[in-house]
């Protein structure tokens, strides 16, 4: 009864993501094949060049997670301001900001290496500094110091009242993680000392550290290890979660971002960065009381009213951009960026709607829809029908790539198909080229309109790139725990960090 308890919550709580698996068939090209986000490898002034950090995170619901579209965590809130800060720490007199932030998700077991092979430029996971760790990668300077691992028990777990009870029980964590390391030289001091050792075994690489908790808070798992930040805010989540803080395998550990070696550049910016965003600062405690002294934004990432809400959208974002020739995944970027999936937004000059679309824009006999002020699904297929017509009138040439033919169709969308035409032709006369958006046509726009049109088009491309690879993290996540919900009598814990 508890696995098919623990099963329900987590078809719920990913019920999004599922709906959202609907549309991968239709999608006009997957993350790793745009051009931003190849393989690349380099320090802060070739991030510069290429005007994009790109932060590696893994799936969480205090880290990273994306709720109606928008995308949430505390790595969301660092890059946000990690941007803000680097743009105005290296401006330069430009229309197009130097530095754009966008999120990678990836599996946590793939961390390391996403970075070291250039499929990200720094990691946004808690990752705590460990010996084995700086053998791969380097860290910034810590967000935060002190850090404890501590048992969490739940029902199912038997009486423990010292860390000497854990002799002989098993304890399933991830080979990568610090509490591999940690439980590993827990074992080497037992060992020394003639007591029992803890039975270290490894657990899938997928699962994060709530994802464990939650078994435990189900019965499926007696206990986990995790960090005790963690532990306490979904101990508030969990009513049937113990945190003993008393019984602790590491204390006094450091908690950094991961960066490539051989980074200078990077390392001495995130060192001014973090001095003045880290643990014990402002930001630092704003963003400690939002998402581990409450419970409010993790049960957002849970809430299973917005999941129902989000899987009926993405179900009409799949029916109309297949009906019209458009990637599913990228208009429901664009709704986020125009309303956040908002039907009832009206905006001064009349836009209704999920799309923003005007009335008679969508009645006109071009596109011939009504009704959009009040239904959700009219409004979702005229936005998609007016892409097509955008794209198939105003963004001329078949050798376009189909990347630079979605964004040219947005900015079109965004600033109106006559100012697009304007775009072009001044990146021929910037020297640029017209047929590419981002870093030609970009700049265009920047000179004729200012910053706005750029910020859109750029905001829908990151919303688009996250969710793509947010739903492949989360397919392997769903099939994690399923698995490891099946034995009938588990005898096993972990946690992963």
């Amino acid at each position: 009864m508890a696995r098919r308890t623990l099963l329900l919550a987590w078809t719920l709580v990913l019920v999004c993501c599922t709906s959202m698996f609907l549309v991968a068939s239709v999608r006009a090209e997957t993350a790793a094949q745009t051009p931003h986000f190849a393989t690349w490898t380099g320090d802060l002034d070739g991030m510069e060049d290429r005007r994009l950090v790109r932060i590696l995170v893994p799936y969480s619901k205090t880290i990273y997670f994306i709720d109606g579209g928008q995308q949430l965590g505390t790595a969301v809130l660092f890059g946000t301001a990690l941007e803000k800060w680097l743009n105005e720490t290296f401006k330069k007199t430009k229309q197009v900001d130097k530095f754009n932030i966008a999120y990678v998700p990836v599996a946590r077991g793939e961390l390391l290496n996403a970075l070291v092979e250039g499929r990200g430029d720094v990691i946004a996971a808690d990752l705590t500094i460990t010996p084995a760790r700086e053998e791969q990668i380097d860290f910034s300077t810590p967000l935060a110091t002190g850090v404890k691992e501590v048992l969490v028990t739940g029902p199912s777990a038997p009486a423990v009242r010292s860390l000497y009870d854990l002799g002989g029980q098993k304890i399933f964590v991830r080979k990568t993680s610090s509490y591999h390391e940690h439980l590993t030289s827990l074992n080497a001091d037992r060992r020394r000392a003639g007591r029992p050792e803890v039975i270290v075994e490894e657990i899938n690489e997928d699962l994060e550290d709530e994802d464990l908790l939650e078994m435990v808070a189900a019965g499926l798992l007696p206990w986990a290890v995790v960090d005790r930040f963690n532990a306490n805010v979904w101990a508030e989540v969990f009513d049937e979660l113990t945190v003993h803080d008393d019984i602790a395998i590491s204390e006094g550990g450091d908690i950094a971002f991961g960066i490539r070696k051989d980074s200078p550049k990077l390392k001495q910016a995130l060192a001014g960065y973090v001095k003045e965003h880290k643990i014990g600062t402002t930001f630092g405690n704003i963003l400690r009381n939002r998402y581990y002294k409450s419970d409010k934004m993790v049960r957002r990432a849970r809430d299973p009213a917005e999941a129902a809400k989000l899987q009926a959208l993405m179900l009409l974002f799949a029916t109309y951009g297949k009906q019209y020739d458009f990637d599913p995944l990228m208009l429901a970027a664009q709704g986020y960026q125009e309303s956040q999936l908002d039907q009832s937004k009206r905006s001064p000059s009349g836009a209704v709607g999920i799309m923003q679309l005007l009335p008679s824009t969508a009645a006109d006999k071009a596109i011939g829809i009504t009704g959009i002020s009040d239904s959700e699904e009219r409004n979702i297929e005229a936005g998609a029908k007016y892409m097509r017509h955008l794209s198939k009138t105003y963004v001329d040439g078949d050798h376009l790539k189909p990347l630079d033919r979605m964004l040219m169709t947005l900015a079109a969308y965004n600033a109106g198909p006559g100012n697009l035409r304007k775009f072009r032709h001044e990146a021929e006369k910037l020297g640029l080229d017209a047929d590419a958006w981002f870093g030609n046509v970009e700049n265009g726009a920047a000179k004729i309109v200012g910053r706005e049109t750029v910020q859109y088009v750029s905001n829908i491309y990151k919303y688009y790139i996250a969710y793509s690879m947010y739903l492949q993290q989360h397919d392997l996540r769903q099939e994690s725990v399923a698995s490891h919900s099946g034995e009938e009598t588990p005898e096993t814990a972990g946690g992963t960090k």
